[in-house]
């Protein structure tokens, strides 16, 4: 038997501020969130997703984008991105002074009116408006599909209509790709079946992977992913997250949870998974509930 050649290391994007926080009813202060950083950081996370710049009166967490943006600290090597939906929400990005943005829309179209009011076409239209404007002002741009393996509202979406959106993208000059299952929906054959080719098709640039583990197959996706040469992946700390708009929405796989996974393979990511426990766990207090994820419960508990 054919022993799989897995990569020797991965980026695992943090995305615990923006996807982490966006369901959750008391706001976490800004001050918090810059505290929370400093620790990513110190945990040897080097990409963080420290918000979307979206409508504040829909989605609270997300009304201190630009004060966020104005006090984080640039360091050598270390990412700050933030997530935009509209033509709008990628002004603001530039006006924070971003340098890194995802420009991301649905590939279902109930998904796309209920996330953003736009049908399909309409998005699909603004994303070349949106690419521009990033472009124009030297922003580094990733292109996002959400709703890539599955929707709750439409079930099935055809795998064709991915790969045209990816063509797209990559036609509008994005400098990264990411796959978004939003729903949760995936499995780990779909993944293989949508991911091989779509990293096929982006040549250098960078596919990230973005995985919900509402259906429990999260870790189970990501390995298939790593089967088909996938190097990219966001998770949150805690397994927290989830779409205000998407029904049932539950988190993001857990970066602690996949990062020790990731080490008992042998693939190196630069995390101390220790000290994201301590981070989820930290905010289980914050918050006064428990998360979903694994490992922070059991990694240096006294």
């Amino acid at each position: 038997m054919k022993m799989i050649d897995y990569p020797k290391s991965v980026v695992v994007e943090e995305q615990g501020l923006r996807d982490g926080l966006q369901n959750e009813a008391k706001v976490l202060p800004t001050e918090k969130k810059l505290e929370i950083i400093d620790a990513m950081i110190g945990a040897g996370v080097k990409s963080i997703q420290v918000a979307s710049v979206v409508d504040p009166k829909i989605v609270p967490q997300m009304a201190d984008a630009e004060s966020l943006c104005a006090g984080l600290k640039k360091r050598d090597g270390i990412v700050y991105s933030m997530l935009v939906l509209n033509q709008k929400g990628m002004l603001r990005a530039v006006h924070a002074g971003g340098c890194h943005v995802t420009a991301s829309i649905s590939a279902s179209n109930t998904h796309s009116q209920r996330n953003t009011g736009m049908t399909l076409d309409k998005a699909r239209g603004q994303l070349a408006e949106m690419v521009a404007i990033g472009k124009k002002s030297r922003l580094t741009v990733r292109g996002g599909i959400q709703c890539a393996f599955g929707c709750r509202y439409e079930g099935h979406i055809d795998p064709n209509t991915v790969m045209d959106m990816v063509k797209e993208q990559l036609d509008l000059g994005i400098d990264e790709v990411e796959l978004a299952d939003t729903t949760g929906m995936a499995d780990p054959r779909t993944i293989q079946e949508i991911c091989g080719p779509v990293r096929n098709l982006t040549g250098d640039k960078p596919v990230y992977l973005h995985l919900h583990d509402t259906e429990g197959k999260g870790l189970a996706n990501a390995l298939a992913a790593l089967q088909v040469g996938i190097t990219h992946f966001d998770s949150a700390f805690g397994g927290m997250g989830g779409c205000p708009f998407v029904k049932g929405a539950s988190g993001n796989i857990a970066t602690e949870d996949l990062v020790f996974m990731l080490q008992q393979m042998g693939i190196e990511t630069g995390i101390d998974t220790s000290k994201i426990a301590a981070i989820s766990r930290s905010l289980e207090d914050f918050f006064k509930r428990r998360f979903s994820g694994k490992m922070h419960q059991l990694l240096n508990r006294d």
